[in-house]
């Protein structure tokens, strides 16, 4: 039997099995993920791994939430599954308030994500022999200590069927490269990486997007700019304009919005790893987060993003949702169950990392809308300032209010030129008070789609893949570098 047949053959019988226990609610999902790391170090290869991973998960809500997962792939082990699921759902309905769940429309249909070339059938060969080109080329001389280049590809085969009639299937193909080199002089140390820090940038693509990158033809500026930075000025300390490029503004949207607009961190039933929030359900269209300029999205529809689908893990259609419009505060990233709780929109944001794992809220993509200047325009209108641009650490406290970043490079703008190469620059601020000093956003031609695949949640953790669309964009009267005030 196709396997495709046998994955909906076991998910309508999950669903069968449910539907005569009556339940207020359940929900199958089986998924066949495939997943290839590989990495390169100093002209060696590092690892090959390959990881292939098929099970089914069971949700139902029985007066309490219950879940259970299993890798036997047929009828009885689907059974089983269930009946543990349920005896979770009847113990944990003893302290559980009453669960109401958002309505949402069913859907039956099938989603493929769009690509061109399926990473997983171009030869090993040719991928090792790209990233070893691509490392070796960035040791410009004899200060690069290390160099390394990475590739990763996933490949999404689910199934998702529910008592409500819903029946999806969706195929997501995702892929990605990057490459890092540290030099250093016996006295200071840099790194620079490309497209991004920590393994690179990820798409909703096939390998035509790490062709596309040209790892090859960037190696090398990467290592001249490290060896650069050895005897470049460090960052000025004070306060002056701040601009960031889309490699680092992609941390900055992830922290200070995507996480504290994630409904279950606002109502305080999710503090894994990143803490709540202050975004809480009182501020919801009253807080002005930022200038009139900023609109931030949570868009699972957005081309070629790193959490775009068809469908989440309830079965809800990918949507576009103003978190922040205009500098107001007026949405979350949300559950049904949540959307019920709080009287917002449904959003779409529920996903688990794999079958064996319990859905939870999930950033998809979480865009900055493109404004109208350019990046040109941005620089030749700052008196005085700094261009920050590549993730290198990050600090933020447990309601995203207080955080401080760094990136690997920098350089300073004076009289609208860039003047100089600057190491070690740092940022830091106040949520609500950075964003309402954004005063420029360059447009769509220069609008960028990071992909993040390794942002942590939960207990047990899960880690999931995440987008953050933008372009370049400037605040003023930012404190920089590390100092007095």
């Amino acid at each position: 039997m196709h396997a495709g047949a046998n994955m909906q053959e076991l998910v309508e019988h999950g669903v069968q099995k449910m539907d005569g226990l009556g339940l207020d609610y359940g929900d199958i999902r089986i998924s066949n993920i495939k997943t290839q790391n590989i990495s390169v170090k100093n002209g060696s290869v590092e690892s090959i791994k390959d990881d292939d991973s098929r099970g089914v998960g069971i949700r139902i809500l029985n007066g309490g939430w219950g879940f259970a997962s299993t890798s036997e792939l047929n009828k009885k082990g689907v059974e089983k599954a269930v009946d543990r699921a349920l005896k979770i759902a009847k113990a944990s309905s003893i302290a559980s308030e009453k669960i109401e769940l958002a309505e949402v429309e069913i859907y039956e249909d099938r989603y493929v994500s769009e690509y061109k070339k399926d990473p997983f059938d171009e030869p090993l060969e040719e991928k090792l022999e790209l990233l070893l080109e691509a490392e070796d080329r960035l040791k410009v001389d004899d200060r690069i200590k290390v160099s390394n280049a990475t590739m990763l590809a996933w490949d999404f085969d689910k199934w998702f069927a529910s008592t409500e009639g819903a029946m999806i299937e969706q195929k997501i193909i995702q892929c990605g490269a990057g490459i890092s080199t540290t030099a250093s002089n016996g006295e200071d140390m840099q790194r620079r990486s490309y497209p991004n820090s920590f393994g690179g940038v990820f798409h909703s693509e096939g390998y035509e997007y790490i062709e596309e990158l040209d790892l090859i033809g960037n190696a090398e500026q990467m290592g001249n700019e490290a060896v650069a930075l050895l005897e470049a000025e460090q960052c000025p300390s004070g306060n002056m304009d701040l601009i960031l490029d889309p490699g680092q503004l992609a941390l900055q949207i992830h922290e200070s919005c995507g996480h504290p607009t994630e409904l279950d961190r606002a109502l305080g039933t999710e503090a894994s790893y990143a803490g709540t929030s202050f975004m809480t359900p009182d501020k919801l269209n009253e807080l002005k987060y930022g200038s009139d300029i900023v609109t931030l999205v949570n868009d699972a529809t957005a081309p070629k993003g790193l959490g775009t689908f068809g469908y989440d893990d309830e079965g809800v259609k990918a949507r576009k949702v103003d978190l922040v419009k205009n500098g107001l505060f007026v949405g979350y990233q949300s559950s049904r169950e949540g959307a019920a709780r709080v009287g917002v929109e449904v959003s779409g944001n529920m996903r688990a990392q794999g079958w064996i794992n319990l859905p939870l809220v999930r950033m998809n993509n979480i865009n900055l809308e493109p404004g109208d200047w350019t990046r040109e325009e941005i620089i030749a209108e700052t008196k005085e300032g700094i261009i920050m641009d590549t993730i290198k650490s990050w600090s933020i406290d447990d309601k995203r209010l207080n955080f401080q970043f760094g990136t690997e490079i920098g350089y300073l703008v004076k009289d609208g030129e860039i003047k100089h190469m600057i190491k070690n620059p740092t940022y830091t601020g106040i949520t609500y008070e950075f964003w309402g000093n954004c005063n420029a956003i360059a447009g769509k031609d220069e609008w960028v789609m990071h992909g993040f695949p390794n942002c942590g949640k939960g207990e047990p953790s899960q880690a999931m893949r995440v987008g953050h669309g933008c372009s370049t964009s400037r605040f003023k009267d930012i404190r920089v570098g590390v100092g007095k005030w």
